[in-house]
């Protein structure tokens, strides 16, 4: 994961272990470009930002391996795939400490319908996303996931019935003046 820390100068991306690069305007134009559409060509890329090919491929290669860009992927139709049920699903612990926090992180992840676990403040412990096919296939996976965890105590779900925005797209800072 990472940030991005704004100076009077310049932009800072922070990552998590607190190096930093920064980030000037053609950086910002790549970064946006990319979050639209990451199969574009380095040609295309550098057309739309205004760069010559060489610059851009070596500000992507430097934004990649400082973290910025974690990897590039396609976003998928879940519906059309079988998996158009999506449910958000909080799930508290009985106990929290950071073994069994780890422990049921580790449980989790193995799930491939899960799509999304995040540790949470206040409330539940954990808040997750899931893709399954229907309901049935939401009920195995809630025995398969929660409900043969000794230390889930309660699990509580809700299913999507419109989805009226989906966006991966990170908002980025302008350098205009």
């Amino acid at each position: 994961m990472s940030l991005i820390a704004v100076t009077d100068s310049k932009i800072h991306g922070i990552g998590m272990n607190d190096s930093s690069i920064a980030l000037d305007d053609l950086d910002l134009r790549i970064l946006d470009q990319l979050q639209q559409d990451s199969s574009l060509t380095n040609e295309a890329l550098a057309e739309r930002v205004h760069a010559s090919a060489p610059t851009s491929l070596r500000r992507v290669r430097r934004l990649t391996e400082a973290g910025i860009i974690q990897r590039q992927v396609a976003l998928l139709d879940a519906a059309q795939l079988g998996r158009g049920l999506t449910a958000v699903i909080e799930i508290t612990l009985d106990r929290q400490d950071a073994e069994r926090m780890q422990a049921f992180e580790q449980h989790i992840t193995q799930e491939s319908a899960i799509q999304q676990c995040y540790r949470v403040s206040p409330g539940p412990d954990f808040i997750l996303i899931a893709q399954v096919m229907d309901m049935p296939a939401y009920h195995a996976l809630a025995h398969r996931a929660f409900t043969t965890q000794a230390n889930v105590r309660n699990v509580r779900a809700f299913f999507s019935i419109h989805c009226a925005k989906f966006e991966t797209r990170l908002p980025l800072p302008s350098r205009q003046a």
